[in-house]
């Protein structure tokens, strides 16, 4: 008998990932199919279409089925045993939206095992071009949402983040003011993850707690819909999102398409889906009072948290591992651009400079600081270069050496002060 083994799914951005891994997290199997690349028929850049009006970005929602039927068939052709497979789960891009027509879910659970699924669903969506997380459109919708509970403090208290305009709530608001017909017609709205989920499983997947902890519509305490929150977007909208459940629900057994067609073994688990930075801080066996920081782009702090205060600034997300306590997360805009451009100006381009100006002066930097934010940042709303010296004063330039530690422990101070803001504690 084959040993057991257990799949991962991430449906990301710019691409579909699979991985597979044994009893001992020893991984047997990864592949991926890359949108704009392996299916060019979509016309996608970067995985999204970004409209004319530049606030606007979607992804088509057939692109994501059938880079499924892809990967899946080229895990069939590796000669990939698909009967040894216990459980799958996964992730996907946070925020993003999928809306399923009536009717829907007949379609999905008598699904033919003699076609690839993107075509039995075809004619599945309301909506053909999901609103993502790059989404920048819904300003008015945030305003609205706002004003309806009170203010954006008492919204951040109520979901954990005051409106956002790739949160899912405004986006459905939108959808809904503009296109009432379109709403009516929908009688399903997944998340990413919940959709993919739906798709394994052969019927609607439940939102799971920390991705619709995303939505600024899920009350973060009481782990239900917010009703004031749900009346502001879109009438009769809880029907349509369905109860929310702990991250790692055991949702059923896969759908029997996937039996049929691949041979998974019919008794294999899907467990629900959730979003990409709740599982990052799963995967990584975040603990209490643990802290992670990915610098990239954009960087990303996440940490798990016991007693969070929500605020103006980050967010708090439901904890993927533990549904008693709580994920804070917080996002930086000007992250590796920003260490680019000082490398540039003041190690000659080379990171081995910058690490050894960096190592030639001393923690504190004598009392130099500087705070650089090359395009407004998300936390704080600031922009531009700010440079102190030790009595306090603004200057206008640092020696190289002094200002390549001015960004780093700037950078990192920032993180920290906005990370206490939010409930963490450093441990002493």
């Amino acid at each position: 008998m084959a040993a057991p083994c257990y799949l991962g799914w991430d449906f990301s951005t710019q691409q579909l990932k699979v991985i597979a891994i044994d009893e001992q997290l020893r991984v047997i199997y990864e592949d991926n199919v890359h949108f704009d690349k392996d299916l060019p028929e979509f016309k996608t850049q970067g995985g999204v279409y970004i409209h004319t009006d530049r606030l606007t970005v979607t992804s088509p929602v057939l692109m994501w089925v059938k880079a499924l039927d892809m990967i899946l068939e080229k895990m069939k052709s590796s000669g990939f045993n698909f009967s040894q497979v216990r459980a799958l789960s996964g992730a996907g891009q946070q925020h993003g939206s999928v809306y399923w027509k009536k009717g829907s879910t007949q379609i999905l659970k008598n699904a033919s095992p003699e076609l690839p699924l993107h075509q039995s669903l075809k004619g599945c969506f309301s909506v053909s071009n999901s609103p993502v997380w790059m989404d920048s459109s819904t300003a008015s919708q945030c305003r609205a949402l706002e004003k309806a509970v009170g203010g954006a403090q008492h919204l951040a208290s109520a979901t954990g983040s005051r409106a956002y305009e790739r949160f899912t709530g405004n986006q459905i608001a939108k959808i809904y003011s503009q296109n009432p017909e379109v709403y009516k017609q929908t009688e399903r709205i997944s998340l990413v993850s919940s959709f993919a989920a739906s798709l394994f499983l052969g019927t609607y997947a439940p939102i799971d707690f920390s991705d619709g902890s995303g939505m600024n519509l899920l009350q973060i305490w009481e782990k239900a819909w917010s009703k004031s929150c749900l009346d502001a977007c879109a009438p009769g909208l809880e029907e349509k999102l369905g109860c929310p459940v702990p991250s790692h629900s055991v949702l059923g057994p896969i759908s029997p398409y996937y039996s049929q067609r691949y041979g998974f073994s019919p008794a294999c688990k899907i467990v629900a889906f959730t979003g990409d930075n709740p599982a990052s801080l799963a995967g990584m066996r975040l603990q209490e009072g643990d802290i992670a920081i990915s610098l990239g782009t954009s960087d990303t702090l996440f940490l798990w948290i016991q007693e969070p205060t929500p605020a103006l600034e980050g967010h708090i997300l439901c904890n993927p591992v533990d549904s008693q306590t709580y994920m804070a997360l917080l996002c930086f805009k000007n992250g590796s651009l920003m260490r680019e451009r000082i490398r540039d100006e003041c190690a000659s381009g080379s990171w081995d400079e910058f690490s050894k100006a960096l190592s030639s002066t001393v923690a504190g930097n004598n009392g130099n600081l500087g705070f650089y934010f090359d395009v407004m940042e998300i936390t704080p709303e600031a922009v531009g270069i700010h440079r102190f010296n030790r009595d306090n004063q603004k200057v206008s330039s640092f020696p190289k050496e002094v200002e390549i530690r001015a960004l780093i422990e700037g950078q990192f101070m920032a993180k920290r002060i906005h990370a206490e803001k939010l409930g963490y504690k450093v441990c002493k």
